[in-house]
């Protein structure tokens, strides 16, 4: 055991005492909510649905069972020990600094990464209606807007994300309504599609097994970021209350947005339809449906999503970093505080999204591609950490504070294995496959070298 039960005060409870406790309760449960509606859902399922046709799913079914455990042992220890940096300080206190560091860092690069990739995408979205505007002016607007944003005060990051969410839960909802009625027969113009496009162009499983794996993978990294609601919960009125409602709602969240659009996307569309990868699943769904302006109106929300995710995604760097520093584990310019906002982890976010854009305009062909194989596989990678923390922390929990056990994994241990187990089976399954594999590489490659720089880190401290 690295750990006696008597905790030194980097792995004490981190309520963020610094930081403002400036988000609401209507706050995080929005953010709950629309974090699980990210741009990789509406972006990144139409790749999945090309590979998978209707047995996609199947691949959100699978991979939203292992995403649901995931997020009730996280729930677990977050409600138990409230903290800005979340899995982060999790595995610190349950394997040691080197894993909190790991963690902390890797999911910093990820978070970073994917400001600029969401940065991107919006700028995308809008010169398809101002064409003769340029691509980088937009990223450098949206990067101005919401680093300011997040500069003044937590409660505006958390009134961004209040509207975007609701607009995002608003579209999603009106989207499955209009789908039902369609699958129906019930919507003026429509006739019941039964089960032609499930069955047909090739049947349920057109690529076989491993269109299904594709598909499965695709699915597992557009469930990305719901992790932030637990880092946003540090920062909320009552952070044990806000982190353990969002963890119960997590899975009728999951089945209603994730699976339930999915299948109305595959019912009402054949799954060969090009629309679907060339102008996402969503917009092709309404367009097939006949129902004017539709289409464009579910481009502004997808504008919107990609908006959300890089608001969210610069705010959660900014406290994972803040939180490593304050854990002693980087440089100390980062953890400083004013107006109960770590301003200069927010600049250090939004600095490292913005060259990230740089880079793939600079280096489209090599150093841009090989920054998004790093960051590939970083998720599962905390997924590992936060079930292998959790199922060091319970035991202590119930030995220590029972009380402290608001929220409470599901037939402890056995699906925390289950999900381990899952998440080892992901790992072979990139292995096989070509594309996914350098990702798998490339990830390793950077949580080896940052497990390396960490043991070492630690180590100092120890001799220090």
């Amino acid at each position: 055991m690295q750990h006696s039960s008597t905790e030194t005060p980097a792995q004490a409870d981190d309520v963020s005492p610094g930081l403002n406790h400036g988000l609401k309760q209507r706050h995080l449960s929005m953010i709950a909510l629309g974090g699980v509606i990210g741009a990789g859902l509406f972006v990144g399922s139409g790749a999945g649905i090309a590979a998978a046709g209707p047995s996609i799913v199947v691949a959100y079914v699978l991979s939203g069972l292992l995403v649901m455990l995931v997020m009730r042992m996280l729930g677990e220890m977050s409600a138990a020990h409230p903290s800005s940096g979340s899995f982060s300080a999790h595995a610190e206190r349950a394997i040691g600094p080197w894993a909190g560091f790991t963690a902390g860092w890797s999911f910093w690069v990820l978070l970073c990464t994917a400001v600029g990739l969401e940065g991107i995408g919006a700028a995308k979205i809008v010169t398809t209606w101002l064409p003769h505007t340029p691509e980088w002016a937009w990223v450098a607007l949206f990067m101005v807007v919401f680093c300011g944003a997040n500069l003044a005060a937590v409660k505006n990051f958390g009134e961004f994300e209040f509207w975007f969410a609701a607009l995002k839960v608003g579209a999603i909802g009106l989207f499955l309504v209009l789908g039902g009625l369609a699958i129906a027969g019930v919507l003026p113009g429509t006739n019941a599609p039964g089960t032609a496009n499930l069955t047909g162009a090739g049947g349920f499983l057109p690529h076989g097994s491993e269109g299904l794996i594709i598909g499965l993978l695709a699915s597992v990294f557009a469930y990305g970021g719901m992790e932030t609601v637990t880092i946003a919960a540090a920062e909320s009125e009552n952070p044990v209350s806000g982190v353990a409602s969002a963890v119960r709602t997590a899975m009728w969240r999951i089945a209603l947005f994730y699976i339930g659009s999915m299948a109305v996307v595959v019912t009402l569309v054949p799954w060969d339809s090009k629309d679907i990868v060339e102008v996402g699943p969503y917009v092709a769904t309404l367009n097939h449906l006949g129902i004017p302006g539709a289409g464009q109106l579910m481009n502004v929300v997808v504008l919107v999503a990609l908006l959300s995710a890089m608001n969210a995604n610069i705010y959660g760097s900014s406290r994972i970093a803040y939180s490593l520093v304050q854990r002693g584990q980087g440089p100390a310019a980062l953890g400083r505080v004013s107006g109960g906002v770590p301003r200069i982890a927010v600049l250090a976010s939004s600095v490292f999204g913005f060259v990230c854009v740089v880079l793939s305009y600079w280096r489209p062909d090599d150093v841009f591609p090989w920054l998004l194989n790093m960051i590939g596989a970083v998720i599962l990678v905390v997924w590992i950490f936060i079930a292998v923390s959790q199922l060091r922390l319970r035991r202590r929990l119930e030995r220590e504070a029972p009380e402290k056990l608001v929220v409470r994994m599901w037939a402890f241990p056995v699906l925390t294995w289950v999900a381990l187990a899952g998440m080892a089976a992901i790992f072979v399954l990139m292995a096989r496959e070509p594309d996914t594999r350098v990702q798998l590489y490339s990830t390793g490659g950077m949580t080896v070298a940052l497990a390396a720089v960490g043991y070492l880190w630690q180590r100092a401290r120890t001799k220090g």
